[in-house]
């Protein structure tokens, strides 16, 4: 979190992070287009020429007013390519909140392993751990023939019992739910 006194503004940084291909972009997408005009910045997207991203998405939005400060987000995603590796870690510096975006696809489990294993890594790096990062988990393409059930999702991607929102984030579907969530956890935690 990053206070401005001379601006009356509170930052903070929420990064949307998962395997490749599991919705990270397209949940920033549907926000981004759906967020009222006068409150956002553009949506910066650096995609390769296969339309993935290379190494981030990101844009800024002015979430209103707290006591006499604005309090403005800066949401990011991570590439979710294993061999970004030092771009992901990158992008989790100075990060306040986390929404891990898991693909519902079976063939996609040991993906989602993958890359929790990977955020683990990161914030250790960084001297961080999950304990002290509010995060938030959504289990998204929930539209997929035969979806991972959302038991096991929990059992083996969030044993810390954080919360969960299944999504169709090309749909909508969850989207507004789990950026609320991860903004309140977010801000109750700057509250304690």
């Amino acid at each position: 979190m990053r206070i401005n006194s001379r601006r009356n503004e509170i930052g903070i940084k929420i990064v949307y992070y998962g395997p490749g291909l599991s919705g990270k972009t397209t949940n920033l997408a549907w926000l981004h287009q759906r967020l009222p005009q006068d409150r956002k910045g553009d949506l910066i997207q650096l995609d390769t020429e296969t339309e993935r991203t290379l190494f981030f998405d990101y844009f800024p939005y002015d979430l209103g007013s707290a006591g006499d400060y604005t309090i403005k987000v800066d949401f990011f995603t991570v590439p979710g390519q294993s061999f970004y590796h030092e771009t992901r870690r990158a992008v989790l510096d100075g990060v306040d909140g986390i929404v891990f975006v898991a693909d519902s696809s079976p063939e996609r489990e040991h993906a989602n392993e993958l890359a929790r294993l990977d955020m683990l890594r990161s914030l250790e790096g960084r001297g961080r751990s999950l304990d002290d990062v509010p995060h938030v988990y959504q289990w998204n393409k929930r539209d997929v023939r035969q979806a991972v059930a959302t038991r096991i999702l929990e059992r083996v991607l969030n044993p810390e019992g954080a919360p969960s929102f299944e999504a169709v984030a090309s749909s909508g579907e969850g989207v507004f739910e789990t950026q609320d969530a991860i903004v309140r956890e977010v801000l109750d935690h700057v509250a304690t």
